[in-house]
């Protein structure tokens, strides 16, 4: 069972394979019950990976090589994906339906997303993704984002054992994703793919700091009305 430990109002969350083995390090991850927030430990993620780069389509997710997308990525995480879908029901939301593919549309509860980044004071700051993010042709940011809880598909770990599954973006490391490319993901946007083909997105070099700075990705559930 998983083992939460409560600090001055804050839950963090410990998977389950931390609490077994006492000498692995804690999840970083942070449940504020009372903010209705979860942060996430991040890196701004690189720009260049492979030969080239990439127009964004994921927010976040693990970094090259160990990520399927990195080279996609606005930060990259070290998390499971599957402890933030747990950290988010922990706040009491549901998963709804993840999208893929021409047609398809999300579905599930509302989740804001921002990266808290380091100010000039020695404080933090938090972003919304469309001052992150703009067309790097017009400099223009992109229309609104409206995030959803989807929760991932499960997936074979071998494609010759197609019985065997799990958590199908503990494979590929997709957190957060703006198209519906992949349904291995736990955070989609309303958008479909008739966005992703004129939505060549990239970060604004003002927005965030450089390549490789620690920031936290946060996640923050709305109150109920």
């Amino acid at each position: 069972m998983k083992r939460l430990a409560f600090v001055l109002g804050l839950v963090l969350l410990i998977p389950p394979a931390v609490a077994q083995e006492k000498k692995a390090p804690p999840s970083d991850i942070v449940v504020d019950s009372a903010k209705r927030t979860v942060s996430i430990p991040a890196k701004v993620a690189p720009r260049k990976v492979l030969d080239q780069v990439y127009p964004i389509e994921l927010v976040a997710g693990w970094p090259h090589p160990k990520g399927k997308k990195a080279h996609e990525i606005v930060v990259s995480i070290d998390v499971n994906p599957s402890e933030v879908h747990q950290a988010l029901e922990s706040l009491g939301l549901k998963p709804g339906k993840p999208a893929k593919g021409e047609g398809a549309k999300a579905e599930g509860p509302v989740v804001h997303v921002s990266i808290e980044v380091p100010d000039a004071s020695g404080g933090t700051r938090r972003q919304p993704l469309e001052k992150i993010l703009w067309d790097p042709k017009t400099k223009k940011p992109p229309p609104k984002m409206t995030f959803i809880f989807t929760g991932s598909v499960q997936s074979a770990v071998d494609p010759n054992k197609p019985d065997e599954k799990k958590y199908g973006a503990d494979i590929t490391g997709s957190l957060i994703c703006l198209f519906p490319v992949t349904d291995e993901v736990v955070l989609q946007t309303t958008w479909t793919m008739k966005e992703e083909k004129f939505l060549k997105l990239d970060v604004n070099p003002d927005a965030l700091p450089k390549e490789g700075t620690p920031v936290r990705l946060v996640l923050e559930v709305p109150a109920k009305k």
